[in-house]
């Protein structure tokens, strides 16, 4: 316990947490080894630190350490960053270059945000932990390099992996010991702590009288849940050593600097929330749409029988289950479709001859049994009208005028009903 504690004072690591003091014990036990090492954890749990240790501790601890951050190096330029060019590999590629590969050769290498990486870049990487080979930028040349790599990540790696942004292989083969840093939030007795040291730090900085935090103010500092971990602590920190007159900070001032709280800095925003909601917005729109296809499949299927049987109150009687789960919780102008169908439907149940022409009767026979239909289907046509006018009269008579219980006693729609006076000029 004591070489831990000696430990977090070389590096300025303060804490007292079991987690905390964990990862250390464990950066502590692979130091001496040319394991490979994979710190996970939040952004801004300070991840940095342990490949400091790591180094410092192992028989390297002479030879370079270099940190790379490869988010932040571009992907076209990442490779050569890493292993290195030949003159003339690619535009501006002006002379031959050393990657940090080969530049730390003996020493350690540190690979931040390591899950940023282009997939071209992690086969490299693969054959570099594999058997220390790599190739540069524009060479057909093998070189070896004896390089120790932690890597460090706040990228959920499985995740990852599913989603075939990373190398399953690869992952195993940097997480051979994987130290976790715990977030800040699971920390609550190390907070109050590390604020005084950075209040401590910038009154020194700024050559100003320290902050000090009221009881209350303590309070809402613990129960905070602090996104940004420790960075977001000593930023917070920083601002009101600066902007505020008063070194004894209340509850309301302290919560001005706090987001989500009623203070004044952007809230972070979770992408995890953001996929989320986009897949389940995703989600309600394909049942939309496997919805609109099966409504469309079954009225198909309506039509179909409706054209074999070409009687359309036995089509109703049969299949009069299909028609309302077609039609059941459907707007308004969807009641005014089933109703307009409602009418066809009775128009059609009335008894109307059906005529069949055979193909070797003569012109003017079929040109007689046209027109014969012809008046028939008018004279029909006039009837029913004369009817449905009746019936809609009685039925306003009967209510006084009011459509809504006049549409109700006659089956349709008070919509339909209205189209109707209209078009009768009741």
């Amino acid at each position: 316990m004591e070489n831990i504690q000696a430990t977090k004072q070389r590096f300025g690591i303060i804490g007292n947490d079991p987690k905390l003091n964990r990862a250390i014990e464990k950066a502590i036990q692979v130091a001496p080894t040319d394991i490979s090492v994979l710190v996970t954890g939040e952004s801004g749990v300070g991840k940095e630190s342990i490949p400091k240790i790591i180094h410092s501790l192992s028989h390297r601890k002479h030879a370079k350490y270099i940190a790379v951050n490869c988010g932040a190096i571009p992907e076209g330029t990442i490779d050569s960053e890493l292993f290195g060019h030949e003159k003339g590999a690619f535009t501006g590629a002006t002379a031959t270059r050393s990657g940090y590969f080969e530049v730390a050769d003996g020493g350690t290498i540190f690979l931040d945000e390591v899950g940023e990486l282009p997939l071209p870049t992690q086969v490299r990487l693969l054959r570099v932990l594999e058997n220390g080979e790599f190739l540069k930028v524009g060479s057909s040349k093998t070189q070896k390099t004896d390089v120790r790599i932690v890597a460090a990540t706040n990228v959920k790696m499985v995740e990852a992996i599913e989603k075939g942004k990373f190398r399953e292989d690869l992952y195993y083969r940097l997480s051979t010991v994987e130290i976790n840093l715990p977030p800040l939030r699971e920390r609550k007795e190390d907070i109050h702590l590390l604020f005084r040291k950075f209040a401590s730090d910038f009154a020194q900085k700024y050559k100003m009288p320290t902050i000090r935090l009221g009881e209350q103010a303590t309070d809402l500092l613990l129960q905070y849940r602090w996104s940004g971990n420790i960075r977001q602590l000593r930023n917070v920190a920083e601002q009101i050593s600066v902007l505020e007159k008063d070194r004894e900070v209340s509850y309301e001032t302290l919560k001005h600097y706090l987001p989500d709280m009623g203070g004044n800095l952007p809230a972070l925003v979770s992408n995890k929330k953001a996929e989320s909601d986009f897949s389940s917005e995703r989600e309600i729109l394909y049942k939309v749409l496997f919805d609109m296809k099966r409504d469309v499949n079954d009225l198909k299927k309506l039509t179909l029988e409706l054209m074999k049987s070409g009687n359309a109150a036995k089509v109703k009687e049969e299949q009069s289950s299909l028609i309302n789960k077609i039609y059941s919780g459907e707007t308004e102008a969807e009641e005014e479709l089933a109703s307009i169908i409602e009418e066809e439907n009775i128009a059609t149940e009335t008894n109307v001859e059906v005529f069949s022409i055979p193909e070797h009767a003569s012109e003017p026979e079929k040109k007689d049994k046209y027109e014969y239909a012809e008046d028939i289907e008018e004279e029909e046509n006039l009837s029913l009208q004369q009817k449905e006018l009746e019936l809609i009269k009685k039925s306003l008579e009967k209510y006084g005028g009011k459509r809504k219980d006049a549409a109700e006693e006659l089956g349709i729609s008070e919509r339909t009903l209205y189209r109707k006076i209209k078009q009768y000029n009741l």
